[in-house]
């Protein structure tokens, strides 16, 4: 999980895809956290990506480096908001106070389980893992 994270850190803007009915729907994001050991995501549950998720929960991230190395997440979201959670969101990420705060029902935290990562080069290169 350290290695996505790290990567996904380290190219802050990703792309989570999900589906609405049978269409499918990609929008950028920039949080991702490593919270009680699992990858944690976060948005306002007045977008669609909320109502998609909890529609479906699987998901997919896309980003690219700037060498040309890119990574393929996917799993399934399970929401996981309760104060503790967002405060460390917070710390994590202080720009998100200036959106949400901890006492808001508004801003929810999703893990993901089931995940698998592939991450490529232009090369051809590839290395799953699973976490």
């Amino acid at each position: 999980m350290n290695e996505v994270l790290n990567f996904l850190k380290d190219n802050p803007t990703f792309y989570l895809a999900t589906v609405d009915g049978n269409i499918p729907k990609v929008r950028p994001f920039g949080f991702v956290m490593n919270y009680e050991g699992k990858l944690h995501f976060g948005t306002s549950n007045q977008k669609d990506v909320y109502k998609q998720l909890k529609a479906n929960p699987h998901f997919e991230v896309s980003t690219t480096s700037q060498t040309g190395e890119w990574l393929r997440l996917k799993g399934k979201a399970v929401f996981n908001t309760n104060k503790q959670s967002k405060q460390a969101a917070f710390d994590s990420a202080p720009f998100l106070s200036q959106i949400y705060s901890v006492d808001d029902a508004i801003f929810e935290l999703f893990y993901i389980e089931e995940a698998e990562a592939t991450f490529r080069t232009m090369k051809g290169d590839s290395k799953t893992v699973q976490f």
